[in-house]
């Protein structure tokens, strides 16, 4: 179910359903139970690598930047000389955000439901649908990322905050089986504060400054 927005509300929106009891023991070897699924995500992600050996001997690797920059280079060009933005591959970012904070959530330990493909599960993110003529300044998109530098800065801090909550929260989970709140809150915090960086710099659905907050 997707989250109702509020007038107020930021155009990106993530919540996690918390959970009183975890169990100790997928808890124990998640870092091992994720790479399934995680080696799912990076094959849909990756980038195509080629190797190419010129006539003189000298080998050539290129690597392409994947599905995500491709995506956000798309989007540039059509917001840029169309003012348009696609309904299906917004529909195909809004999707593929889920599915990889799905994944996230799993190895940060808020949730103990192996992420599905499809279903929703406790993860609620949600992203507005843009009118690219109305909503959407046709020049913001070169700039969005040098404009978002600060919250670059200040999420590499909260993200190395998030990884020490993460290994407390582990050690919790396997004394006492529980997530503590406050750690949890942290932690969807974090991403909450990523995924609305993330809507404004790179997939572009709002030309909305992101709010400095963990709320």
């Amino acid at each position: 179910m997707s989250m109702p927005a509020t007038p107020t509300a930021y155009p990106a929106r993530l919540d996690v359903d918390y959970v009183d009891e975890h169990n100790r023991t997928t808890t124990f070897f998640r870092v091992f139970m994720v790479i399934p699924i995680a080696i799912v995500y990076g094959v849909l992600t990756a980038g195509a690598t080629r190797t190419v050996t010129h006539e003189s001997g000298q080998t050539v690797t290129t690597t392409s930047g994947g599905i995500a920059s491709g995506l956000f280079l798309a989007t540039v060009l059509m917001v840029l000389f169309r003012q348009r933005y696609p309904r299906w591959w917004f529909d195909f970012a809004l999707q593929l955000a889920r599915f990889s904070t799905r994944v996230g959530s799993y190895f940060a330990l808020l949730t103990d439901e192996h992420p599905s493909t499809v279903d929703e599960q406790a993860i609620h993110l949600d992203l507005d649908y843009p009118d690219a003529e109305r909503d959407l300044n046709r020049w913001l998109p070169l700039v969005k990322w040098l404009m978002a530098i600060p919250h670059f800065i200040i999420l590499f801090f909260l993200i190395v905050g998030a990884f020490f909550a993460i290994v407390i929260a582990w050690f919790a989970i396997l004394f006492t089986g529980h997530y503590p709140r406050a750690l949890f809150d942290y932690v969807v915090g974090v991403g909450r504060w990523a995924l609305r960086v993330e809507a404004y710099a790179f997939l572009l659905v709002t030309d909305r400054y992101p709010p400095f907050s963990l709320t």
